[in-house]
C-alpha cells in the first residue's frame, strides 16, 4: 500500500482500511457468476446472468429521454442492453459488430428482454470464463472493484494467515481454519452456490461471525475484569435514610425491586467501581431503586449526580427526589443549561463545596467548570441516549489521585482503604500492588434504560456491565387498551377526548413535529392545539414542545400534573419521566411515523392511576410495510421486552440501543438475533482464553479491532 497515491489511501481509510492487514477483512458484499453463459432464449425475468453475443445495433435514443440502445444477438435470440447513463467511451465498445459479454438481471421491458445497466466488456471468440465467482466488495467513489481485488488478493498472498482460535475449539464448533474461510470467502470456487455466501450460511462466513463475536466478548469480558482491579469507594451505611424513606412512602416496593436493590447495594459496598445497567419497563419502578442507591451514598459520606437526557425528565426527577428527601435533610441541587448566570454559579458552588450531596440535571453536569467535592455514585438514566464522551466526563469528575506514595505515607484514607480491600480480595502485598491500580479513585456508576433490553442484545452489547432487571409492574396499574384508529377518524377522536376531560380524567395528544412539513405532511402540534382550542371552549388545553423556553415547559407541566389542564398537547418531549396518574387517556398522532420504543414509553405515560386508561394511535394511510409491522407489534404486545426482541427484528441493534449516535462499536458481520448461538459460544469461549491463553486472546483482538474505539467500559 505505500506505492499508493495520498487520494487513494485517503479512500481506503474511508473504508476503514488503514493498513494491508484491514484488507483481509474486507469481506465481499456479494458475488458475481461469472462462470457460465446463459443462451438469451433461456433468460427468465427477473433472472441474473451472463450472456454473450454480437452486437447488430447501437444507437443513441431520445424519448422519452436521452439512452443509450444495443441490440445483442446470441445464436438462440435477441434482446436489448440500455444505458441511461453512459460515456462515448461505452458507445465504442458497444459499436455494431463488436462481440459483447454482459452480466445483469433480465427484465420485461418496451422492446422485449432487457438487461439495463448491464456490466460489459468486449471479448475475442471463446474467450474463457473465469474459474470462481467474482467478489463485489463495498467501495466508495473513485476505488474501482478491480483495484480493491488486486490489493486483497495481494495481501491474501503475502501476509501471515495464523488461526488465533486453538484446533481444538473449532472441531468442537466445527468450523472450518481462519485462513480456509477468508480464501473461500474472497476466491469461492465455482461449485459453491452464491445464495449459501449472500445468506452467510456458509461455515467460511459462520467462522468470521464467530470471530468477530469473539473479538467483541473478550474485548468486553476484559473490561469487566479491569474494572475489578480500580478502586472506588466502598459505600457502607446503616441504611437508615432508606428505612425512614420507605417508611413515609405510600408503597412498598415490589420483590423485583428489592431483588434489584439488593444487588446494587452488594455492588456499592465493593471498593471496585460497580457498572450495573438497570432495565425495567415503563412504570416498573426504577426512580426509587436508584433513589435508594443514592441514600446509601450520601449516608455513607459520598456525593451523588443523577443525569437525564432532557430537561423535562431531569426536572421530573428533580421535583420527585426533592419531594421524597427534603423530609430526611438531603436537599438536590437543579442543574441545566437553562438556568441564570447567577443561579448556574450558585449551584455549582454547592456542588463543589460538598455541601450539597445530590445533583440533579442534564448534560450541564458534566461540563468543564462542573467540579464534585466528593462524588461516589453517577447515575445516569435513559444511558444510551447519552454519547460515550459524555458519560465518560461524568464519571472522570469523581476520580480522586491516590498514588501509592500518599499510602505508605498514611496520607490518603480513600486509597488506604483501597490497600486493605485489595489485600483482601487478592491476597497481594500493598508494596506489591501496581500503581495503576490505586491511581485513582472513581465512582461508581448505575444506567438506567426503560428501554428493555432483549437477551441477545444485552449478551452482545452490554457484556462488560452487570445488569439487573426489574421484570415486573407494581400493584395498582391498570393494562392500557391499545387502539388503533384511522386519520379518517379524527373527529371521532376529538370528541373522546372532549368526554374523558369532561368526565373528570385528563388526556395527552402528542404530534411529531412543530412545523408544516410539506414532505411529511405531518399534523403539527401547534396546528392541533389550534384546533382542538376552537372546537372545545370549554376545555383548559396546554402546550408543550422542544421550542418553548424552559421555564414555560416546566409551568405547563406542572400545571398539568396539577389537574389545572384536561388536555396537554405536546411533541414527544413527553416521552420519558411525566407521571400523571390521573391522565387516562393518550392519543399518538402519526404514529407510523414512530419507532416502537417511542410508542411504547409513550404508551406508558397513562395506566399509572387506578383508572382504565386507553392508548389511540392515530395513523395514516397508506402504511409502508414497516409501519405496518410496528403497528401490528404495539398493538398485540404490552409485553416491553418481546416488543424490544420484535423491534430488534425490524430495526437492527444500532438504531435500537441508540448506538449510531453514542458511538457503540456496531458487529460488521454477525447478527446477533440469528447467530445467537455463535454469540453463546463467542460468550463462553471469551472467558476461557482469558483465563488459559491471554496471548491469543490479545492476538485475536489485534486481528479484529485494531482501530476501533474501544469504549466497552463506558
Amino acid at each position: 500500500m505505500q506505492k499508493l497515491s495520498p487520494a487513494t489511501l485517503g479512500k481506503l481509510a474511508k473504508l476503514g482500511i488503514r493498513q494491508r492487514a484491514d484488507l483481509l477483512l474486507h469481506l465481499p458484499l456479494r458475488y458475481e457468476d461469472e462462470t457460465r453463459l446463459t443462451p438469451i432464449t433461456a433468460l427468465q425475468p427477473g433472472e441474473t446472468a451472463q450472456i454473450e453475443g454480437i452486437v447488430t445495433r447501437c444507437e443513441v435514443a431520445y424519448r422519452p429521454r436521452r439512452t443509450l440502445m444495443c441490440r445483442l444477438r446470441d445464436d438462440t435470440g435477441e434482446l436489448v442492453l440500455r444505458f441511461l447513463n453512459f460515456y462515448p467511451s461505452q458507445q465504442k465498445q458497444l459499436a455494431e459488430g463488436k462481440r459483447i459479454r454482459a452480466l445483469g438481471e433480465a427484465r420485461l421491458g418496451y422492446f422485449g428482454l432487457e438487461m439495463v445497466h448491464p456490466k460489459c466488456r468486449a471479448v475475442e471468440a471463446e474467450a474463457p470464463l473465469n474459474t470462481g465467482l467474482t467478489p463485489v466488495y463495498p467501495t466508495t467513489a473513485g476505488l474501482s472493484q478491480i483495484l480493491l481485488r488486486k490489493l486483497i488478493a495481494g495481501a491474501l498472498n503475502t501476509l501471515p494467515l495464523e488461526d488465533t482460535v486453538p484446533d481444538s475449539l473449532l472441531q468442537r464448533l466445527e468450523l472450518p481454519g481462519f485462513a480456509e474461510a477468508l480464501r473461500l470467502l474472497h476466491n469461492p470456487p465455482p461449485e459453491i452456490l452464491p445464495d449459501a455466501l449472500e445468506t452467510r450460511s456458509h461455515p467460511a462466513w459462520q467462522r468470521i461471525k464467530f470471530d468477530e463475536l469473539l473479538a467483541q466478548q473478550i474485548s468486553m469480558r476484559r473490561h469487566h475484569r479491569e474494572r475489578q482491579r480500580r478502586i472506588a469507594p466502598s459505600l457502607q451505611s446503616s441504611g437508615s435514610l432508606s428505612v425512614r424513606l420507605l417508611a413515609a412512602l405510600p408503597f412498598g416496593l415490589t420483590a423485583a425491586q428489592q431483588k434489584v436493590r439488593a444487588e446494587i447495594s452488594a455492588d456499592l459496598v465493593r471498593a471496585h467501581p460497580m457498572q450495573r445497567l438497570l432495565l425495567g419497563d415503563v412504570g416498573s419502578g426504577k426512580t426509587i431503586v436508584a433513589t435508594l442507591a443514592a441514600l446509601q451514598a450520601i449516608e455513607s459520606g459520598y456525593q451523588v449526580a443523577l443525569m437525564a437526557p432532557t430537561e423535562i425528565l431531569a426536572e421530573q426527577h428533580f421535583l420527585k427526589l426533592r419531594d421524597w428527601l427534603t423530609p430526611l435533610g438531603v436537599a438536590p441541587v437543579w442543574l441545566s443549561g437553562s438556568l441564570k448566570k447567577k443561579d448556574k454559579l450558585v449551584a455549582t458552588q454547592r456542588i463543589a463545596s460538598g455541601e450539597t450531596m445530590l445533583a440533579i440535571g442534564t448534560h450541564a453536569l458534566f461540563q468543564a467548570q462542573v467540579e464534585f467535592n466528593r462524588l461516589g455514585l453517577v447515575i445516569v438514566d435513559e444511558q444510551h441516549k447519552f454519547g460515550v464522551h459524555q458519560r465518560l466526563s461524568l464519571r472522570n469528575k469523581g476520580k480522586v489521585e491516590n498514588s501509592i506514595s500518599k499510602v505508605k505515607q498514611g496520607g490518603n484514607e480513600p486509597a488506604t482503604q483501597a490497600v486493605q480491600v485489595v489485600r483482601q480480595e487478592t491476597g497481594e502485598d500493598a508494596n506489591a500492588v501496581s500503581p495503576m491500580k490505586l491511581d485513582y479513585q472513581e465512582p461508581h456508576q448505575l444506567m438506567m434504560s426503560a428501554t428493555p433490553i432483549p437477551r441477545t442484545l444485552a449478551m452482545s452489547y452490554y457484556a462488560d456491565l452487570d445488569v439487573s432487571v426489574i421484570d415486573e409492574l407494581p400493584p395498582g396499574r391498570t393494562p392500557v387498551v391499545t387502539k388503533l384508529v384511522s386519520d379518517t377518524r379524527r373527529e371521532e377522536v376529538f370528541e373522546r377526548v372532549r368526554i374523558a376531560c369532561l368526565d373528570g380524567r385528563q388526556a395527552y395528544w402528542v404530534c411529531p413535529l412543530i412545523e408544516e412539513s410539506e414532505a411529511l405532511q405531518l399534523q403539527t402540534a401547534l396546528e392541533t392545539f389550534e384546533t382542538i382550542s376552537a372546537a372545545f371552549p370549554e376545555l383548559r388545553i396546554g402546550l408543550v414542545h422542544g421550542r418553548l423556553a424552559n421555564e414555560e415547559k416546566a409551568t405547563v407541566m406542572a400545571a398539568f400534573k396539577a389537574g389545572e389542564l384536561q388536555l396537554l398537547v405536546a411533541t414527544t418531549v413527553i416521552e420519558v419521566g411525566v407521571d400523571v396518574p390521573n391522565a387516562s387517556l393518550m392519543i399518538i398522532d402519526h404514529a407510523e411515523r414512530m419507532g416502537l420504543a417511542q410508542l411504547h414509553q409513550l404508551r406508558g405515560r397513562v395506566g399509572r392511576g387506578a383508572a382504565e386508561s386507553t392508548c389511540v394511535l392515530l395513523y395514516q394511510s397508506p402504511l409502508s410495510e414497516l409501519a405496518r409491522a410496528r403497528l401490528k407489534v404495539i398493538y398485540e404486545n404490552t409485553d416491553g421486552f418481546e416488543i424490544a426482541r420484535q423491534d430488534l427484528q425490524l430495526r437492527g441493534p444500532g438504531e435500537l440501543l441508540g448506538a449510531r449516535q453514542s458511538g457503540v462499536a456496531m458487529l460488521r458481520f454477525a447478527d446477533i438475533e440469528a447467530d445467537e448461538k455463535l454469540l453463546d459460544h463467542a460468550r463462553q469461549i471469551s472467558d476461557t482464553l482469558l483465563n488459559e491463553a491471554p496471548e491469543i486472546a490479545q492476538a485475536h483482538l489485534r486481528r479484529w479491532m485494531a482501530h476501533t474505539h474501544d469504549y466497552w467500559q463506558v
